[in-house]
């Protein structure tokens, strides 16, 4: 099936129809006035300006939204970024950003509609609390968490809040994707007896090093967050999505990586976005020496960590059911019988403005008050998903997992591994 580039215009409607179905709350009752008039801008701040920060600034659009504000640890980057931005973008007005070096104070000193969280993993989920405490909705990078149990009082703040948080597992928002989970949610392809995805690999445990200078204008205690305060290393700082205490195999086909958009492709499509497997267990290792994880949820599905490993347009899964198959990858998908895709929409170019739908939804959830197409439980539970894989091959042996109490059954050291203590001065907001 070829790939056709898609026109901005396109873009823009198509994330506006995959905006999901029921208001949350009336405006009235939430914070800062509710809901933003479709007639004003959505003021958005933006919170780290590492890797993902810079190719959204640089390669997405907002639509309907304007960034007044940006924070970073280390303050130099805020001006970096908008120099950059000012360069190939200067239509977000870089000049006009107000620059912070702790969100706490942006969220204090500007009056927010949106936050945008692309910071490391291990600080995402305070600062996305932060900010729906504040007021704010929240655009949260996957994945969505650094452990399970830091899911459940974000999905829940969110809830109690009446705040809308959209995680950033764009694919649900690409129009190709979305037809064929449904598909195979609506049993075109029968009862699914299997899933299959790659076996994505886990993180590496950091060796302490001798300490570094730290860079000029870099608050190393808050970047720590709520991680052991280690000794400055450029290694740790730069490379943290590979470290088992700052993320959970976040480098590019790493299991909270490229990986969250694969298991979120299973979730969608199975239609548990409220649940997740319950039983995992290892197999052979494979040529990487990773072992190969099996999974099965309570309808007998098996979800197989046993694909080829090809390229990032490959990122998805394979759905074999009883009456056929389907395929559904990063903005394509394939069929047997092929008759299933005769009426599917046109694929999805990407790279460059593929999350604009998925932005574009979030934004028109900011003015409507309607539920995003990955919400916080859903990107809870798919993250969910990623951490058990994780905990699996660190005890190397099979789990019973609970999805309802969110606890391994009869396990107490494999529940020891679904939190992890936070450090003084990081605790989680309280919701009131």
């Amino acid at each position: 099936m070829s790939a056709r580039k898609w026109t901005r215009r396109e873009l823009l409607k198509a994330g506006a129809a995959t905006i999901a179905l029921p208001a949350i709350v009336p405006a009235h009752v939430l914070g800062r006035g509710g809901s933003v008039p479709a007639s004003e801008t959505v003021k958005v701040g933006i919170a780290g300006l590492g890797g993902r920060a810079r190719w959204i600034l640089l390669n997405e659009d907002l639509p309907g939204g304007k960034i007044v504000a940006v924070a970073d640890c280390c303050l130099p980057r805020c001006e970096q970024m908008a120099s950059a931005v000012a360069k190939q973008r200067p239509d977000l007005r870089p000049d006009s950003w107000k620059q912070f070096p702790d969100i706490r104070q942006m969220l204090d000193k500007e009056k927010l509609d949106a936050v945008f969280v692309e910071t490391t993993a291990h600080a995402r989920v305070w600062c996305m609390m932060h900010a729906l405490t504040a007021g704010c909705d929240v655009y949260g990078e996957k994945p969505l968490t650094l452990t399970i149990q830091e899911g459940r009082p974000l999905s829940d703040a969110a809830r109690k809040l009446g705040r809308i948080l959209q995680t950033g597992t764009q694919q649900r928002s690409m129009p190709i994707n979305a037809y064929c989970s449904k598909l195979v949610r609506e049993g075109a392809i029968g009862k699914v007896k299997e899933a299959i995805v790659y076996n994505f690999e886990g993180p590496a445990v950091w060796q302490p090093q001798p300490e570094q200078p730290i860079p000029q204008g870099l608050d190393w205690d808050l970047w720590t967050n709520q991680v052991e305060l280690r000794p400055y290393h450029p290694s740790l700082h730069r490379g943290w999505s590979r470290w088992e205490a700052y993320d959970g195999g976040g480098q590019s086909w790493g299991v909270t990586g490229w990986g969250t958009h694969s298991l979120d492709q299973v979730q969608c499509a199975l239609g548990t976005d409220d649940t997740g497997p319950v039983e995992i267990w290892l197999e052979e290792k494979d040529k990487n020496g990773w072992p190969r994880v099996m999974m099965q949820y309570a309808s007998g599905t098996l979800l197989k960590l046993i694909g080829e490993r090809h390229t990032m347009e490959d990122l998805g899964a394979i759905f074999r059911g009883e009456k056929g198959n389907i395929e559904i990858l990063r903005g394509h998908a394939r069929a047997n019988p092929p008759e299933l895709l005769k009426d599917a929409p046109p694929d999805t170019t990407g790279g460059p403005k593929e999350s604009i739908p998925h932005i574009a939804n979030f934004l028109e959830c900011v003015r409507t008050r309607q539920k995003p197409v990955a919400d916080a439980e859903t990107g809870h539970r798919a993250t969910t998903v990623c951490h058990l894989i994780n905990i699996c091959r660190k005890l190397g042996r099979k789990l019973q997992w609970d999805p309802q109490t969110e606890k391994f059954v009869g396990d107490d050291e494999a529940n020891k591994l679904v939190a992890r203590p936070r450090r003084s001065g990081y605790e989680l907001p309280p919701v009131t």
